[in-house]
């Protein structure tokens, strides 16, 4: 450790010893007293909600997978001209089936905490998928060793693993959403913090409705008030222990990033012994999150964060390219119908070839030729000149979007219509085939727009560039070209499998939606 940051601890711990006994004795005189029987009811009261919550959670987990269940043996049958065999369904074994497997899939919940932790949807999705994995191999193996799994085929399994993983996690989002509306898994929080930090966590908890955290109360922090008795200015921190005890509340949370070190331990302090749990939402703004690590040294105290480069494994690579070339051939399969209908509109509309080969920056730099259903007239380039020689609002428009939104002169009527709907893209797939894009990723860049990328350029250019990502799903055209750049370089230096399997997911309703289409 440099000796200038540990005389900078020497001095945080000095301040702190030196205030504590004064601060312990303020504490104690400012928490309001408060009757034990009313302290109890309150959190007998939330207790029990809690515990209605899981119990509700518990019961429609069980209905998901024993319809997990059926559902598979009705496709199953459906799809197959022999059926499974009713021995296994109605026979001795019948009660094994319907009522063991299901409390398997509920104990590996509860493994993960589940019931208890409250997740974001992406995150509680990836857990419930790894549940219904281990799950069904189990299954497999306790049905293997009790001598009836020649009752059963691979198909059937196959789809007892796709139907529990659906249905857990789209009942859970949707009883998470009944719950919350009606209150047993609505968790009150005090936040304290700025008004512009606290926006910020109103904002997060709001994109996250599932998770239940409701601001009841918000103790505001002014940068120019200090903690310190003597500078104590505002009402509200006067007021903070009296606030948070007649609240009832169990959690709160402080949204004060900016706050220095002796100041935020001077306010833990005085909220930790009123609730059972303390949220902090430190400065942590541009690190990879997604891949981040941390190791606790017990004897200093010192917590270190570690940033995995996911991309940067031979292993992660290999899979995603595993993945494109599998769920790219597929797409392409079912694409090809509607690509030959577009190809015929296109050349009815407007001469010229129907495939685009523009050329684009790839990974490390290396140009390619990205493939695209020509959307706009042979002499685009003339006509984008013109049109922004003539309108000087368009061209600001070009400069901060790389794009016109309002009005695109260069546009075929077809190529409008395929823009909207992102099917101008599609060809894209021959690029995934060959290796010079992904299906997620950032967008591919111009050779002309490689100024424009700055120190974004190394990251995003890490990797090879996809049909959808960050960009599609966040808003597409409303978003400025700086913002793209801040999008993709997070991308890559979050990515994870599961992360391109959610943005895939999420391109469908985004595009569906045309959220950002023009």
């Amino acid at each position: 450790m440099p000796v200038e940051n540990l005389q900078a601890l020497k001095r945080d711990q000095g301040l702190l010893e030196s205030d504590m006994d004064m601060f312990e004795s303020e504490f104690i005189d400012s928490v309001p007293q408060v009757s034990s029987i009313s302290w109890l009811k309150s959190h007998l009261i939330e207790s029990l909600r809690k515990h209605l919550a899981v119990l509700i959670l518990l019961v429609f987990d069980y209905i998901a997978v024993l319809l997990a269940i059926q559902s598979a043996f009705w496709t199953r049958m459906f799809m197959v001209s022999q059926p499974l065999s009713w021995k296994f369904f109605f026979g001795v074994k019948y009660q094994y089936f319907y009522l063991f497997i299901p409390f398997l899939f509920i104990g590996l919940i509860c493994y993960e905490q589940l019931y208890h932790r409250r997740l974001p949807f992406w995150e509680s999705s990836a857990k419930l998928i790894k549940v219904c994995t281990f799950a069904t191999l189990l299954t497999v193996g306790s049905l293997f060793l009790g001598g009836t799994s020649q009752f059963l085929s691979r198909l059937y399994i196959g789809f007892v693993w796709l139907y529990s993983s659906c249905y857990l996690v789209f009942v859970r989002y949707f009883i998470k959403r009944i719950l919350v509306a009606i209150g047993p898994w609505r968790q009150p929080v005090v936040a304290i913090g700025s008004r512009e930090t606290i926006e910020v966590l109103r904002q997060s908890f709001a994109a996250e409705p599932g998770l239940g955290y409701k601001i009841v109360d918000i103790i505001e922090y002014s940068p120019n008030y200090s903690l310190r008795k003597e500078q104590l200015g505002s009402h509200m921190l006067n007021d903070l222990e009296e606030v948070i005890i007649t609240s009832g509340v169990s959690e709160v949370v402080i949204a004060l990033p900016e706050l220095k070190r002796a100041e935020l331990l001077r306010l833990i302090y005085r909220v930790q012994p009123l609730v059972k749990h303390l949220g902090i939402m430190p400065d942590l703004q541009g690190l990879p999150l997604s891949n981040l690590e941390t190791d606790f040294f017990f004897d200093q105290k010192t917590v270190m964060l570690r940033v995995r480069n996911n991309l940067l494994g031979f292993r992660n690579r290999f899979f995603k390219r595993v993945f494109d070339l599998i769920f790219g051939s597929l797409f392409s399969l079912i694409a090809l119908p509607l690509m030959l209908l577009i190809t015929i509109f296109i050349k009815i509309d407007s001469p010229g070839p129907t495939i685009h080969a523009g050329r684009r920056l790839g990974k490390n730099g290396k140009k390619f030729k990205c493939y695209k259903f020509r959307t706009m007239y042979i002499n685009e380039a003339e006509i984008l000149q013109e049109h922004l020689t003539k309108y000087p609002e368009a061209a600001e428009e070009w400069r901060q979007y790389a794009k016109l939104r309002a009005y695109d002169p260069r546009a075929t009527r077809v190529g409008k219509w395929l823009r909207k709907f992102s099917l101008d893209e599609i060809p894209q797939i021959i690029n995934v085939l060959k290796g010079d894009m992904s299906l997620v990723g950032p967008r591919p860049y111009l050779p002309s727009e490689q100024e424009r990328m700055k120190y974004y350029k190394k990251v995003i250019l890490e990797t090879v560039p996809g049909i959808t990502g960050l960009w599609q799903v966040g808003g597409r055209n409303e978003i400025t070209f700086n913002g793209r750049l801040s999008l993709e370089s997070w991308y890559v230096r979050n990515w994870s499998i599961w992360l391109d399997i959610t943005l895939l997911i999420r391109t469908v309703g985004a595009v569906l939606g045309r959220k950002g289409a023009y």
